[in-house]
Protein backbone atom coordinates (compact mmCIF):
# COMPACT_ATOMS: atom_id res chain seq x y z
CA UNK A 1 0.00 0.00 0.00
CA UNK A 2 2.87 2.67 0.95
CA UNK A 3 4.61 1.47 -2.26
CA UNK A 4 1.56 2.50 -4.04
CA UNK A 5 1.52 5.75 -2.67
CA UNK A 6 4.68 6.84 -3.35
CA UNK A 7 4.19 5.60 -6.83
CA UNK A 8 1.22 7.98 -7.23
CA UNK A 9 2.09 10.96 -5.06
CA UNK A 10 1.82 13.52 -7.60
CA UNK A 11 -1.50 12.43 -8.55
CA UNK A 12 -2.71 12.23 -5.16
CA UNK A 13 -1.82 15.93 -4.59
CA UNK A 14 -2.89 17.25 -7.83
CA UNK A 15 -6.49 15.79 -6.98
CA UNK A 16 -6.13 17.17 -3.70
CA UNK A 17 -5.08 20.47 -4.44
CA UNK A 18 -8.22 20.03 -7.52
CA UNK A 19 -10.92 19.33 -4.82
CA UNK A 20 -9.15 22.19 -2.62
CA UNK A 21 -9.38 24.69 -5.27
CA UNK A 22 -12.83 23.47 -6.97
CA UNK A 23 -14.65 23.57 -3.46
CA UNK A 24 -13.26 27.21 -2.46
CA UNK A 25 -14.38 28.07 -5.94
CA UNK A 26 -17.79 27.43 -5.44
CA UNK A 27 -18.35 27.85 -2.04
CA UNK A 28 -17.13 30.12 0.48
CA UNK A 29 -16.97 33.81 1.48
CA UNK A 30 -15.32 34.72 -2.35
CA UNK A 31 -17.83 31.67 -3.81
CA UNK A 32 -19.97 31.49 -6.88
CA UNK A 33 -22.67 31.25 -4.62
CA UNK A 34 -21.75 33.83 -2.47
CA UNK A 35 -21.19 35.87 -5.71
CA UNK A 36 -24.55 35.14 -6.73
CA UNK A 37 -25.85 36.06 -3.91
CA UNK A 38 -24.27 39.23 -3.48
CA UNK A 39 -25.07 40.43 -7.22
CA UNK A 40 -29.35 39.60 -6.44
CA UNK A 41 -28.91 42.01 -3.19
CA UNK A 42 -27.32 44.69 -5.11
CA UNK A 43 -29.96 44.40 -7.86
CA UNK A 44 -32.56 44.82 -5.04
CA UNK A 45 -30.80 47.37 -3.39
CA UNK A 46 -30.53 49.20 -6.88
CA UNK A 47 -33.86 49.06 -7.44
CA UNK A 48 -35.04 50.00 -3.95
CA UNK A 49 -32.73 53.28 -4.65
CA UNK A 50 -34.94 54.10 -7.35
CA UNK A 51 -38.51 53.87 -5.68
CA UNK A 52 -36.73 55.90 -2.67
CA UNK A 53 -35.96 58.69 -5.28
CA UNK A 54 -39.02 58.87 -7.55
CA UNK A 55 -40.57 58.99 -3.86
CA UNK A 56 -38.23 61.91 -2.88
CA UNK A 57 -38.96 63.56 -6.32
CA UNK A 58 -42.48 63.22 -5.47
CA UNK A 59 -42.08 65.11 -2.12
CA UNK A 60 -40.36 67.70 -3.36
CA UNK A 61 -42.81 68.73 -6.26
CA UNK A 62 -45.48 68.61 -3.56
CA UNK A 63 -43.62 70.60 -1.31
CA UNK A 64 -43.00 72.91 -3.71
CA UNK A 65 -46.44 73.25 -4.33
CA UNK A 66 -47.39 74.23 -1.09
CA UNK A 67 -43.86 76.54 -0.74
CA UNK A 68 -42.75 78.68 -3.74
CA UNK A 69 -45.68 79.19 -5.70
CA UNK A 70 -48.97 78.51 -3.44
CA UNK A 71 -50.93 76.02 -6.05
CA UNK A 72 -54.63 76.56 -4.80
CA UNK A 73 -55.99 73.90 -7.17
CA UNK A 74 -53.86 71.30 -5.10
CA UNK A 75 -54.59 72.75 -1.55
CA UNK A 76 -58.06 72.38 -2.85
CA UNK A 77 -57.65 68.31 -3.43
CA UNK A 78 -55.42 68.26 -0.44
CA UNK A 79 -58.63 69.49 1.72
CA UNK A 80 -60.78 67.50 -0.23
CA UNK A 81 -59.04 63.82 0.62
CA UNK A 82 -58.11 64.62 4.32
CA UNK A 83 -60.83 66.61 5.61
CA UNK A 84 -63.48 65.42 3.74
CA UNK A 85 -64.57 68.92 2.73
CA UNK A 86 -66.91 69.76 0.09
CA UNK A 87 -68.20 72.76 -2.01
CA UNK A 88 -71.93 73.68 -1.92
CA UNK A 89 -74.53 71.61 -2.87
CA UNK A 90 -71.67 68.52 -3.67
CA UNK A 91 -72.96 65.00 -1.87
CA UNK A 92 -69.04 63.08 -0.42
CA UNK A 93 -69.92 59.30 -0.40
CA UNK A 94 -67.53 57.49 1.30
CA UNK A 95 -66.62 54.32 0.82
CA UNK A 96 -65.18 51.68 2.99
CA UNK A 97 -63.31 48.49 1.46
CA UNK A 98 -63.78 45.91 3.80
CA UNK A 99 -60.73 43.99 3.41
CA UNK A 100 -61.60 41.42 6.04
CA UNK A 101 -64.65 39.96 4.40
CA UNK A 102 -64.50 36.98 2.66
Amino acid sequence: MLSLIKRNYFLLISLFLILYFGFNLVSGERGLFSYIEKKELLSNLKNEELTLISKIEDMDHKNSLLSTNLDLDYIETLIRERFLFGKEGETIYIIKNDENKN
